[in-house]
């Protein structure tokens, strides 16, 4: 008989966005005998989940003097996420990055998974992110595996991925997020199952910030905008996250609520400057400006 995994519920929380539930998990296991690997990997997760609420220089101590390849890709996860690190210095973090995921040891995982996340949020990075990860046999490697397909508009190596994913452990939380991300990027067809599955796990669970996303991105997708900001205005009251904010604006913009549009457009490159959607945002607003000023009257 297998031993029972003492990291599940702390994993579980994790992934579902539960960061201070983790965290509290995390300080229980530590009065706990664990084996040395199950020790890291707690330290790991909690490390993530600190970063996640951006502790960053609770971060930054935690892992000074740790020579784990895993903790020292957080550390600098959150050296790149924090608003006081220059932008000048996030390239060099991010070519860290690449060459601690790049080692072959078998406890680089960790580094790997969190570099390609890194990758990932950068926006410009996807192929960086798969040489990550396209190789790793862990269940977040292959959820990683799933998002990047769709970034690629390969929707048929992430349905692969995701059925490899159910082969292995289909009750898996993060085979049911993966298979919420499937479902909704082919469409109003299905996204109606998606949320089927993240209301059994709210159910099971209880409601978090990234579930609260989730649902009103499958509303969104079903075409049902009321329920969408509904569900943002309650996440809203957990805290402000980038990728909440653009649902936002995607919402009010099919709702046609234009001066909505504008004050929570606004409201992001104020408090998230330097995410991928904002950057892409001022670009063609720089575009805009140029090509318009050709064809100003002079007075």
């Amino acid at each position: 008989m297998d031993s029972p995994d003492e990291l599940y519920t702390l994993r579980t929380q994790f992934y579902l966005g539960h960061y201070n539930l983790c965290l509290e998990e995390a300080k229980a296991l530590s009065r706990h005998p664990l084996s040395a690997e199950a020790k890291i990997e707690r330290e790991e997760f909690q490390l993530r989940a600190m970063s996640l609420l951006r502790m960053y220089d609770k971060v930054a101590v935690a892992a000074r003097s740790s020579a784990s390849p895993g903790i020292r890709a957080i550390a600098l996860q959150a050296e790149y996420e924090s608003p006081s690190t220059p932008v000048a210095s996030k390239a060099k973090i991010l070519s860290e990055l690449q060459a601690l995921a790049s080692q072959s040891q078998s406890n680089c995982a960790t580094a790997q998974i969190v570099a390609a996340q890194t990758f990932i949020r950068h926006g410009e990075m996807t192929r960086e992110a798969y040489q990550c990860v396209h190789r790793g046999a862990r269940m977040e490697h292959l959820s990683l595996l799933v998002q990047i397909y769709l970034r690629m508009d390969r929707l048929d190596l992430a349905k692969q991925t995701l059925l490899q994913m159910k082969q292995s452990d289909e009750e898996s939380v993060l085979t049911q997020l993966c298979a919420c991300y499937v479902a909704l990027y082919t469409g109003r067809s299905e996204a109606v199952d998606a949320l089927h599955v993240i209301r059994s796990l709210t159910e099971q669970y209880g409601a978090s910030t990234t579930l609260l996303n989730l649902t009103a991105a499958s509303h969104l997708a079903a075409g049902q905008y009321s329920e969408a900001e509904a569900t943002l205005s309650e996440a809203f009251a957990e805290g402000e996250d980038a990728d909440m904010m653009i649902n936002m604006i995607v919402c009010y913009q099919c709702q046609g609520k234009v001066s909505h549009v504008e004050m929570v457009v606004n409201k992001m490159k104020s408090l998230f400057p330097c995410n991928p959607f904002v950057q892409g945002l001022l670009r063609v607003e720089g575009a805009f400006e140029r090509e318009s000023a050709k064809y100003r009257l002079s007075a």
